[in-house]
Parts: C-alpha cells; structure tokens; sequence
C-alpha cells in the first residue's frame, strides 16, 4: 500500500513538474516574428487566472522567467511578453535604451505590442475577463501605459518603472487597478515625475497604490543588477521579497483563482 501511495504520489508531482515549465510561443505584428514564453500552472482553477510579465529593457531575461515560474506555481497562467521582436534584441544597456526610448516615445505601438502578448496569454488557457500585467523597468512603464490604453485587465503593477508620461497626453479614467512598487533611493525617477504621476492617477479617478522601498535603487527585483546602490541600480533581497508579497495580495485582490 505504501509503494503505491508513493507511486501515486510521483506521478503527481511529474504531472505538476512537466506543466509548469516555459515553452516558446512564435507570434507575430504583421511581418515582425515575435518570440514570447508561456507556463501553465501547477494546479487547475474553473477561474483560469493570467498575468502578462512585461520584462525589463534588454528583453526576456532570467529574472522575468524565475518570476514566471513562481507565479505559476501560485495557479497563473503567465505569458513573458517579446516587445522587440526577432532580430531587434539589444546587444548592450546603449542598444536597449534606445529601443525601449522609442517605445515609451511611440506609446501606441507599445500598447499594440502589449495587447498582442496579452491575447497570447488566453490563447494559453487564461480567462479574457480574468488578467493582470506586471511589469519590470521597462516593462514597468508598459504596465502602466497597459492601463492607460484601457487593455481588457483587471489590474497592472509596475516594479521601478518608468512613471512619466507626456504631459500633452490627455488624462483619461483609469479603470484598471494599479500597484507601483518603487525603490525609495531610485535616481531615476525625479520628484517632479513621481508628482506629476500620482497627480495623473488622482485626475483619471484610479485606484492605486505606491509603495516604497527603504535602501532600495533602480532594479531592486533583480538579482543579476549586483548589489552596488552607488551605481543606481542594483538588487535588495528585502525589497524584492517585500514587494513579491504585495504583489501577491494585490493578485488576490483584482483577480479571480
């Protein structure tokens, strides 16, 4: 009886074990091929609950895929989104500033990008009416320009992002619920900025919240970015397991499991 308890037992983690790892999605606008990632999670709800990772300013990388596979194991359907496409992937921090400058000065395209990961998010099984988009640096910004393009989601969360937009862009509702999860000590995001975004979040009536990060720079999720404050950017084990938390009673919140 034991033996077959622990064979059952085995197969189940098998199962869970081969359901919960990254496949490559080929997608594509218009004749860009675009190269994104899927996860199913571990276990099964009636909700089918998704999340959209926007990654960081050089692409998918390792730390938006260890995320993935966390919230998989949470009970997401999670798709890690291609913003440049294939051929367009950055070589270097010079490359990468200017793609993702040019998708955070043509805010239309990358919304359309976004919106075209997102609907591979429910091919992969997630509920249309059941998603939220996160986001990282870069995708930070794009989590928020998410919200402000009125993609079907419940709520969107932006770790160290970009906040600004420009000003002549006219402030409309927000109906998306919005978390930012910001490093207090971050050089990259003035006063002026974080003012003028929570100004913009109190005009278009949304439902936000901002949370700070003591000793915390740019990057603070990502353990690869070094632990160097005086660089600008670099990872604080805390922050990033402080803002994981909220990030998981902000999922709890928004989204149906």
């Amino acid at each position: 009886m034991k033996k077959s308890h622990l064979l059952l037992f085995t197969i189940i983690l098998f199962c869970q074990t081969m359901s919960a790892q990254l496949k490559q999605v080929k997608y594509t606008d218009g004749s860009q091929v675009l190269n994104g990632l899927a996860i199913n999670p571990t276990t099964k709800s009636n909700e089918n609950p998704g999340i959209l990772i926007l990654p960081a300013w050089k692409g998918i990388d390792n730390a938006s895929k260890e995320i993935a596979e966390n919230l998989a194991n949470l009970g997401y359907h999670v798709f890690i989104a291609d913003i440049y496409g294939q051929g367009n992937y950055p070589n270097d921090n010079t490359e990468a500033g200017k793609l993702s400058g040019y998708y955070k000065s043509n805010f239309s395209i990358y919304q359309n990008r976004i919106n075209l990961a997102l609907q591979q998010l429910v091919k992969s099984g997630a509920n249309v009416n059941n998603t939220a988009i996160i986001g990282y640096c870069f995708g930070g910004t794009g989590a928020l320009e998410a919200a402000r393009g009125h993609l079907n989601i419940q709520g969107v969360v932006s770790f160290h992002g970009g906040l600004g937009k420009d000003i002549k862009r006219p402030a409309q509702p927000i109906t998306a619920k919005v978390l930012v999860c910001h490093g207090a000590d971050d050089p990259y995001e003035s006063k002026e900025e974080i003012n003028s975004f929570q100004q913009e979040m109190r005009d278009t009536r949304a439902d936000w919240q901002m949370i700070y990060y003591a000793n915390a720079v740019h990057s603070f999720t990502n353990p690869e970015a070094g632990n160097d404050n005086s660089k600008g950017a670099a990872y604080n084990e805390k922050a990033a397991k402080r803002s994981f938390e909220h990030l998981k009673l902000f999922l709890n919140e928004v989204l149906k499991k």
